[in-house]
């Protein structure tokens, strides 16, 4: 068992002062609000508006952007913030409670093969499951060719919620990929007999590659890289370790950052920082031999969505940060790191009142938002004046 790092109790430095209150309802220059951080004013640009509940974003090499609406449709967004017209070839997905169409990314080699990877729920016999599928982008963007769907999710259905769903691409090509515990299945996260609460390793075909942890073992699957996962949300590697880093929703209580190490087990739902909805215990206790610690909790929950280590040249004061979006909490979170410790955090954009279901770096050095809405927005965000 790890010692814990960074929790709840971390002492904040003067960066928490920062809260994320307006300055300006109308920007520098007349066009955009700008908001108080510890690098100085924020101009917040609405870019293009009115998808629909937009989960997931990512760049193309020519800047314009894959944006996902969960209810299924994939669209693409220029800078300028004209929104296609939905791509076709998007198999069907089964958009129900918190399913659909979720994360996206293109492939290391995108400018080569065109390839985009995305997973979605998928309806089943009485049920969903998370799918992982491969296509590549036609000429034009406006299509999707040689769809093959690569994963499906086994174990107990979801009746639509907790699909997890997000995807990072290594150095070695190999693909990471979050998946939820179905809610009502929830100790099957503990299972290694099937696919809920899991992270899982796979090839872009689909394939398990060498060295996964559990492969060869007759009771575990071999796509599984580690579990006792909730619901994750939030999968990213950290550009200066190679690291996998994790962020997962508890329930009322326990959100959790974790590093993802190779076979461990992360505790739900015998440890953890929360309670059921009703106020109910879930845990055995909070902590437990040969289960590990999350770097940072939260509790209360903000529900954190999405995440981006800054590498960026905007904002070198945020080099290496951490940030989160938070649905509950409605706000951008930034934590600073040093080595695997959090050691501040500070909350921002709170006066947009919006659902961050989604925050990336862009290719200009900017954090690009989607917001989690039936009228959903994509944000930039960038000094004032940038």
């Amino acid at each position: 068992m790890k010692t814990p790092a960074g929790l709840a109790t971390v002492a904040l430095t003067a960066a928490t002062l920062f809260s994320g209150s307006v300055l300006s309802l109308t920007g520098a220059r007349g066009e955009a609000p700008t908001f108080a951080s510890s690098a100085g004013e924020l101009e917040v640009r609405t870019i293009a508006r009115g998808l629909v509940n937009p989960w997931a974003l990512a760049f193309l090499p020519d800047g314009t952007m894959l944006v996902t609406e969960r209810p299924g449709r994939l669209r693409v967004v220029k800078s300028d913030g004209n929104i296609s017209p939905p791509v076709n070839g998007v198999p069907e997905v089964w958009a129900s409670g918190q399913g659909g169409l979720l994360d996206v990314v293109t492939d290391r080699s995108f400018t080569q093969n065109r390839t985009i990877y995305f997973c979605y729920a998928e309806r089943a016999d009485g049920g969903g499951r998370t799918a992982v599928a491969r296509a590549r982008l036609g000429d034009g963007n406006s299509r999707l060719d040689e769809v093959k769907v690569i994963f499906r999710q086994q174990g107990p259905l979801s009746s639509g919620n907790h699909y997890g769903c997000r995807i990072a691409q290594a150095d070695d090509g190999n693909l990471f990929v979050t998946l939820g515990d179905h809610f009502a299945a929830r100790d099957q996260a503990q299972s290694l007999g099937d696919h809920l609460g899991k992270v899982i390793r796979i090839a872009p075909d689909g394939s398990v590659p060498s060295g996964n942890p559990f492969l060869g073992r007759a009771d575990a699957r071999p796509e599984i890289w580690s579990y006792g996962h909730r619901n994750a949300q939030s999968l990213a590697i950290r550009p200066s370790s190679g690291e996998l880093w994790e962020i997962e929703h508890g329930p009322r209580g326990g959100d959790e950052v974790n590093v993802i190490g190779k076979g461990k087990n992360y505790g739900w739902p015998v440890i953890g920082y929360g309670v059921d909805y009703s106020g109910a215990r879930i845990h055995d206790a909070t902590a437990k031999d040969g289960m590990e610690q999350p770097v940072k909790y939260w509790v209360p929950s903000i529900a954190p969505s999405g995440m981006t280590f800054y590498t960026g040249a905007l904002f070198p004061q945020w080099s290496g940060s951490l940030f989160t979006g938070a649905l509950r909490g409605a706000m951008l979170v930034r934590l600073t790191l040093n080595g695997n410790t959090v050691t501040a955090e500070e909350r921002l954009l709170q006066d947009l009142n919006a659902r961050i279901r989604d925050v990336r770096q862009g290719p200009d050095g900017a954090l690009w938002l989607l917001t989690d809405s039936s009228s959903g927005r994509l944000l930039r965000v960038a000094p004032a004046g940038k």
